[in-house]
């Protein structure tokens, strides 16, 4: 097993837009394409635009062809698309695949 931490630095002013599109759509859409997620954080001291998630996978080669086949789905890039047709909802974002060591409770 393998997790993916991703923060996202949202625009001023478009986290609630964001959240949405999460609510919305795209939890719909990665649970179509094999995306499990374990969690979301929304900040709560520091920096007030950052949102956190972790996905995990059985292994690169499920996180490859998942991440592939969402971002290629019509229902996704429509959806993007609509949701940002006031401009972008996310600056940057900054993910990190992590592997859990011997000693970890969570495998």
């Amino acid at each position: 097993m393998i997790y993916e931490y991703r923060a996202y630095y949202v625009m001023p002013g478009r986290m609630p837009d964001i959240q949405r599109r999460f609510a919305d759509i795209t939890m719909k859409l990665f649970k179509k394409h094999g995306i499990n997620v374990v969690g979301f954080w929304e900040t709560m001291f520091g920096e007030s635009n950052e949102m956190v998630y972790i996905c995990s996978y059985d292994d690169l080669a499920h996180r490859d062809r998942a991440w592939k086949a969402f971002m290629a789905d019509p229902e996704w890039l429509a959806a993007r698309k609509a949701s940002e047709a006031n401009g972008p909802l996310v600056e940057r974002v900054v993910n990190k695949i992590w592997r859990p060591t011997s000693f970890s409770p969570i495998q």
